[in-house]
């Protein structure tokens, strides 16, 4: 591991790393491992990746970025961070957007699958994290529970379950998705 003034990690310091089979992500310049998801983790990163890919290629609305990107959320200390999926619309995306590095453009919306080892309190975290940095739509998914909760800065939480339908909002016009068909 490199060595810093402070023993944290830079974003340029993170990047050297091997990261072998391990997801990892920097946090506040320390890095944090994040085992592989259960079953239930990959199917419904799937079940609403797909839909919205296709709902955003289809129209042009932007970039859709896949699990394990990383995002550049923060620098001093600097915090890099890999959501399940991700867009950033199309007027946003910058050559930065797509380049060989961590991404610097904040992303419209994140979600996050929530696997059975993971603690409410590094779900809150992150979610706290990805609105503090901007993102203005953040999608929970919890498979075992069988509902998504939609999360908007300075607004209620809004938890939705098979009876309701994902909405993209104003963040990916047109976009619905029904909640019982992430987990069907």
């Amino acid at each position: 591991m490199m060595a810093t003034a402070t023993g944290l990690l830079t974003a340029e310091d993170f990047a050297a790393l091997p990261h072998d089979s391990l997801r990892l992500e920097l946090v506040r310049g320390e890095i944090r491992a994040r085992a592989p998801g259960f079953g239930d983790h990959g199917v419904a990163v799937m079940q609403i990746s797909y839909p919205i890919a296709q709902h955003i290629y289809m129209r042009k609305l932007g970039c859709v970025y896949a699990t394990g990107t990383g995002f550049l959320l923060s620098r001093n200390p600097d915090t890099v961070r890999a959501p399940d999926c991700a867009f950033i619309q199309a007027s946003r995306v910058t050559p930065a957007a797509t380049a060989a590095f961590w991404n610097p453009v904040i992303p419209d919306l994140v979600f996050e699958v929530v696997s059975s080892g993971d603690r409410p309190k590094a779900v809150a975290e992150k979610v706290s994290m990805w609105l503090d940095a901007g993102v203005r739509l953040v999608w929970v998914v919890y498979p075992t529970r069988r509902e998504v909760v939609a999360h908007r800065l300075g607004q209620p939480e809004a938890t939705l379950t098979e009876r309701n339908t994902l909405d993209g909002l104003d963040v990916i016009p047109g976009f619905t998705l029904p909640i019982a068909d992430i987990f069907d």
